[in-house]
């Protein structure tokens, strides 16, 4: 399953090659096709965004590749995944997450060092408005997504009353560039019954259906390759036995090369199956053509 699905950007940027002389690849401004979120798509680290991965514009392809890691007190969650995007248009991604108890698994009874996964194939379609050619106009760049979930350890998250290790979540986002004032914003209602982002499964024994959940992010650029801002993501609260808190981070995202980038952010995913006050540090690198 993991094998297959991380080929699957791969064959995409393998694709059409009678047209590959008529396509030119590369071509987005500095920052604007976002960076990889914990989720795969591209967005923000928490968000997803209505941008499409890569650096390619509506007459070429592209895509991303990144690396995540976040390290809070009492657990870690890592993150590697793909993205391909065409002319700027579609997007394909994929990410495997795996989120280590350490310490708190032996106290939470799973065991010490108890990890759980998950593998996350989303779809994005950008239906309309372009975030950075639209300045004459209000309207954003607005994109719908599709994001399939496969949990890993499907039996211990029975246990803890998820209803399902499989689920779909899908969303609507919107994306504005300001490039006068040198910004960007985002918003993005996302319907899903996930928790802990599906680590932990989808639905529970207090609410076992979609609810709808937001997420927003604002940013600024503080030089032409260094982008600061804020991130907002609620969460459903679904299983009985412990409270789900939103999440926030504060983010600097640093192009340093044309084709690579580095984000770092302090992040605030609250209370994780009852362990408290869940903060730390949220690192990741992408590479992008």
């Amino acid at each position: 399953m993991f094998k297959s699905a991380l080929l699957l950007p791969v064959a995409i940027f393998a694709a059409f090659p009678a047209m590959a002389h008529e396509r030119r690849d590369g071509g987005k401004l500095l920052l604007t096709g976002g960076v990889s979120s914990v989720d795969g798509a591209a967005g923000g680290g928490l968000a997803t965004w209505a941008l499409i991965a890569g650096d390619e514009t509506e007459d070429g392809r592209g895509g991303s590749a990144h690396v995540t890691y976040v390290a809070l007190p009492d657990f870690d969650l890592s993150s590697a995944g793909v993205a391909a995007g065409l002319s700027n248009r579609v997007e394909i991604s994929y990410a495997y997450q795996r989120f280590d108890t350490r310490k708190a698994g032996a106290a939470l009874g799973l065991g010490r060092g108890f990890t759980f996964g998950q593998h996350v194939i989303g779809g994005k379609l950008r239906l309309a408005g372009d975030a950075v050619w639209d300045q004459d106009r209000l309207m954003p760049q607005v994109a719908v997504g599709v994001q399939y979930h496969i949990a890993e350890k499907a039996p211990v998250l029975r246990a803890v009353g998820a209803r399902e290790s499989k689920s779909a979540d899908f969303y609507i986002a919107a994306t504005k560039i300001l490039l006068a004032q040198g910004m960007v914003v985002n918003g993005t209602v996302r319907f899903t019954k996930a928790n802990q982002f599906g680590l932990l499964g989808f639905g529970g024994d207090r609410h076992r259906g979609r609810s709808a959940q937001f997420e927003g992010s604002a940013g600024k650029l503080l030089a032409a390759n260094l982008l600061a801002g804020v991130e907002y993501r609620t969460k459903p609260d679904n299983l009985g036995f412990a409270q789900e808190d939103d999440s926030y981070d504060l983010f600097v995202a640093w192009a340093f090369h044309r084709h690579a980038s580095l984000t770092a952010a302090y992040v605030d995913l609250g209370d994780i199956a009852t362990v408290k006050r869940q903060r730390g540090l949220f690192l990741s690198l992408q590479g992008s053509l």
